[in-house]
């Protein structure tokens, strides 16, 4: 089965949605059922107009997005207690907003690679949600590239040439093409799409079922 994930690295609901997921198959996988699973992440811009190397607090960012200091305080709080229950450490009062072309690049760049590009995502996730990273900075890119276990040199290049853009703008257009309008978004086998961060539960359902009728 092949499933693609349409996700931003800033996105809340994506880190949170990717933990519920996880949490599934490892469910479904303890409990004897076979899941053969092809997973890939997918790129999606929230702010795409955000500037390169230049990031600002995430509850400026809100601030600005949803119209007071007040009110973006409320949304954060909110979903940092989500992600909480859910075994999540956010950290929004550090976390710095800031352009993700980079970072989808990476992670692109690694599924070219045997290593698993999930993780990678996850550690790029931790970065921003939990570390205070900024996940624009080449810097901060190469050092949670190399942690991963991707070539030094390469991911350099790769990041100062800026030579995956044209990719990343491909992969876009296509998110758009194919109706992706908000993240997360689960599409299998270029079929079925299930949006949003469902719960462990609903997930466990869908793979059962999508599952049962590949093998029926």
């Amino acid at each position: 089965m092949r499933l693609e994930i349409f996700s931003d690295v800033v996105c809340p609901w994506c880190f949170i949605g990717k933990q519920r997921f996880d949490r599934a198959v490892k469910n479904l996988t303890t409990a004897g059922f076979n899941i053969n699973l092809e997973v890939f992440y997918r790129p999606f811009q929230l702010d795409p107009t955000a500037p390169l190397d230049a990031p600002t607090p995430v509850r400026d960012a809100y601030a600005k997005k949803f119209g007071t200091p007040e009110r973006a305080s409320e949304i954060l709080d909110h979903v940092t207690s989500i992600a909480l229950a859910e075994g999540l450490n956010f950290r929004m009062d550090i976390a710095l907003r800031a352009n993700t072309s980079r970072a989808h690049q990476l992670i692109t760049f690694a599924q070219t690679t045997d290593l698993d590009h999930t993780k990678l995502k996850e550690l790029l996730m931790i970065a921003y949600f939990c570390n205070g990273k900024d996940i624009s900075n080449i810097d901060t890119l190469i050092d949670i590239a190399t942690t991963f276990g991707l070539d030094k040199s390469q991911v350099s290049q790769l990041l100062k040439s800026n030579s995956g853009q044209d990719q990343l703008e491909a992969e876009l257009i296509r998110a758009r093409d194919i109706g992706v309008t908000a993240v997360p978004t689960y599409i299998f086998n270029e079929q079925w799409s299930v949006p949003g961060a469902q719960d462990s539960e609903t997930f466990e359902r869908v793979l059962k079922k999508l599952t049962q009728e590949e093998t029926s």
